[in-house]
């Protein structure tokens, strides 16, 4: 049956809950009890074995201090001197009727019976259990449970002394049911002694079992013998069971079983578990009860709420929608009576603007201004404080240029619907022009606003599929508050703007506005001002850093690096100015400076006799050039008289996937000039083998991060290893890059690496430096 009511809906999740989680307790708690029980028995059984330890322990005490009186009596002493038979055997029945002893005997030094109360038949035969004279000869008494004609004693031997040892006295005994009775008693649990007879039948001395219980046992104990489970089954019933072994004085197997039902120890348990059973469906019906409560306090706004909309429906913007609630309920009708108010004041002029975008079907640029507007004029009345997202998506050009225009068009189309999905109904989405989005949300603290910007950023980064070809994209999100930075629509969304692009260029997916954005920004300008006049007053130089050919051992080549002298600031590393000026489109002027400068100072070396290739870094704005450039390095080649292959040009893998078409053609165009094409920073991307394949392109450069982590880290050795193999499998010679140790080296020759550049081969130096470096490696 279909659940159509949102009341029924509620009460029935409570109540699925509430049951689901009932059982899993249930079950885990039956699940423990049944653990708990098993370890109770299992101690119990653990304190009955110890009891019955100490029971023998004190009948072995009584054994031997009766044994000592006889052996210690004058008389006895006497009669055993003077081998007078009849008083030896009348003091053994008298002391073994006093000390309750079942059979008393007494054994001469040649370990033969000269008398024997139990079986006077074994008189002048050699004592059964010759092991037990031994030991009392080692300790000066012994004792082992011994089985006479298969009946189980208790036997302690101790030597008549006079003062030397004249002969042995043997006390024992009989364990029978009573013995095991007496231990039930004090245990609590079923007790069975038995042994293995001499012809490895098992036999049954005592037990506490009923009988039907003691044959089970004893087919246990033939198919088994010592080697019981811990758990068996009795006539259907199944017995916690523990194993003892006693010492025998024959050699024969004696065992104590200790038992108890497992059922014993399972009955507190149960009756827990039966209360936890009416606990659980008391607690069902509380539920059922407090989740009907609570799906009224839920639904009979939301119906006020529905009644409301429909009025306004039908073009009733007269009755205001009031809901007593400060919680989310309340925040949505004061939304409702927003967007009444909204609608009522600007119902004609919606009419004739057209407020919604014609591509994605979200509102444009002047219907998200005027809510953005609307929005302002009731946060100053006092409540709310909305904010403003503006997203701007990445990696959307390329898929314009290599998949066509109607292909992005449905991508903006997707991402328009995944926006919508990721906010509230009384957040809005807007599409302001190109790959720009923004987003109002009119109410929410600053933890609220940056849960929607991580939402938003998961619900883009998932792939895009339009006909079978997928698209990973990703936005760079700018948020600003209200009013804390703005309290118009202009400056909320400038600093919205500033922060996007605040995002964009440090790769952190979002920012938030901070004044001193504003501040960057002018200091970008003049950044930008004294970077065109360092390129002007020739304040850039360059350092080279020399890659060694690994197996001739040699230096063949260098790569330029360039260099800031600032006037101020002094020197200034590349990682300062370099990222500066490709956002801001001045990489131009640098790289042309770079490319003329290494092309010069190629050709030197050339004409002097030192053939060094020289490798140049070119950004993903001078990839665009497709025209200028490769025309720029062709008239520098040609005015030094330096051969095409002697100059190296390093392209990172991330440029290169910034514009894949337009690289490739640019590439193609450099290719046909004769110089050396590499991709560096290789393994950092996320170029797809087939795309490598298509490039123009003579080396790999394994990026610092992978070769100085090979020591430590297996995974980075398998890359490297593995991007070696690649390359050469492509026919591409291999580079590595941060090469400082050693060890570093010494793994990627045996790799087959075939160049490798670092601290540990060289420094980047200047020219003069460089050319004696060059000089004490290589003298002539």
């Amino acid at each position: 049956m279909a659940i159509h009511s949102v009341r029924q809906r509620i009460i029935f999740l409570f109540v699925s809950l509430v049951v689901a989680i009932q059982v899993i307790a249930l079950g885990l708690i039956t699940t423990a009890n049944q653990q708990v029980a098993r370890d109770s028995s299992t101690a119990a059984l653990q304190r009955g074995e110890r009891i019955f330890q100490r029971l023998q322990q004190q009948s072995q005490a009584q054994l031997e201090q009766g044994a000592a009186i006889l052996s210690a009596d004058f008389a006895f002493r006497e009669a055993v001197a003077t081998n007078d038979t009849a008083t030896i055997a009348s003091a053994l029945r008298n002391h073994g009727a006093r000390a309750k002893a079942s059979a008393m005997m007494l054994i001469s030094l040649e370990r033969v019976v000269r008398a024997d109360t139990l079986l006077p038949e074994r008189v002048n035969t050699p004592f059964a259990y010759p092991d037990l004279i031994k030991e009392a000869e080692k300790d000066g008494k012994s004792s082992a449970t011994v089985s006479i004609n298969d009946v189980l004693f208790q036997l302690v031997v101790v030597p008549v002394l006079a003062p030397d040892p004249i002969a042995w006295v043997g006390l024992g005994y009989q364990v029978d049911d009573a013995t095991a009775r007496e231990l039930q008693q004090l245990s609590g649990m079923d007790v069975t002694i038995a042994s293995a007879g001499s012809a490895g039948a098992w036999i049954l001395h005592a037990t506490t079992l009923p009988e039907p219980l003691k044959a089970d046992l004893l087919r246990h104990l033939q198919a088994r013998g010592t080697l019981l489970p811990n758990e068996i089954d009795l006539v259907g019933e199944t017995y916690e069971t523990r194993v003892t072994s006693l010492p025998t004085g024959a050699g024969n197997s004696t065992i104590t079983i200790l038992q108890r039902p497992l059922a014993e120890g399972l009955l507190p348990f149960q009756r827990l578990n039966s209360a936890f059973f009416w606990l659980a469906l008391a607690s069902v019906a509380l539920t059922i009860v407090g989740s009907a409560v609570i799906a009224r306090k839920i639904t009979d706004p939301i119906n006020r709420l529905a009644l409301a909309a429909d009025k306004i429906h039908q073009g009733d913007y007269s009755s205001p929608i009031v809901v007593e609630q400060q919680d989310e309920i309340g925040t949505l009708a004061a939304s409702f009576d927003q967007m009444r108010d909204g609608i009522a004041s600007r119902e004609k002029e919606i009419r004739r603007l057209a407020y919604r975008d014609g591509l994605t079907g979200l509102d444009n640029r002047a219907m998200f201004q005027e809510r953005l507007e609307q929005v302002i004029r009731i946060a100053k009345r006092g409540g709310s404080y909305p904010s403003v997202l503006l997203l701007d998506l990445d990696r959307f050009k390329a898929i314009n240029d290599t998949l066509g225009h109607p292909v992005g068009d449905m991508a903006l189309k997707e991402i328009g619907q995944r926006l919508v999905g990721t906010l509230r109904a009384s957040d809005s989405v807007a599409r302001l022009g190109g790959d720009e989005f923004a987003i109002l949300l009119p109410t929410g603290d600053a933890a609220h606003v940056g849960t929607v910007a991580r939402k938003v950023q998961t619900a883009l980064e998932a792939p895009i599929v339009i006909e079978g070809q997928s698209m990973d994209l990703g936005a760079s999100i700018g948020i600003a508050y209200y009013p804390l930075h703005g309290e118009d629509v202009t400056a909320l969304m400038r600093s919205a703007d500033i922060a996007m692009y605040v995002a964009k260029h440090e790769k952190s997916g979002y920012a938030v506005f901070d004044p001193s954005y504003d501040e960057d920004r002018k200091s970008n300008l003049t950044l930008l001002g004294e970077l065109r006049r360092a390129v002007e007053n020739n304040e850039l130089c360059m350092l080279y850093q020399p890659q060694l050919k690994i197996e001739l051992g040699r230096m063949t080549a260098v790569e330029a690096l360039v260099r800031w002298h600032h006037p101020a600031k002094g020197l200034v590393g590349p990682g300062e100015f370099i990222p500066f000026a490709e956002h801001t489109g001045s990489i131009g002027i640098i790289t042309r400076w770079v490319v003329a400068a290494a092309v010069e100072q190629c050709g030197y070396w050339h004409r002097a006799g030192l053939s060094l290739r020289v490798s140049i870094n070119i950004s993903a704005r001078d990839l665009r050039e497709r025209e200028g450039l490769p025309a720029f390095i062709a008239e520098a080649l040609r005015s030094n008289t330096v051969p095409a292959g002697l100059i190296g040009l390093e392209i990172t893998e991330s440029a290169l996937m910034e514009d894949p078409a337009g690289a490739l053609a640019t590439l193609e165009r450099l290719h046909a000039l004769g110089v050396t094409l590499s991709v560096d920073d290789y393994g950092t991307g996320y170029s797809s083998l087939a795309y490598l394949k298509e490039l123009a392109v003579n080396e790999l450069k394994i990026d610092q991060t992978f070769v100085m982590g090979m020591e430590s880290d297996r995974q980075n050795l398998a890359i490297v290893r593995s991007t070696i193999e690649l390359g050469h499998n492509l026919g591409l010679s291999v580079v590595a890059e941060g090469v400082e140790t050693e060890f570093e080296l010494r793994a990627l020759t045996r790799l087959g690496c075939d160049f490798a550049q670092g601290y540990w081969i060289g420094r980047p130096m200047p020219v003069d430096e460089l050319e004696a470096w060059l000089r004490a490696a290589h003298p002539a």
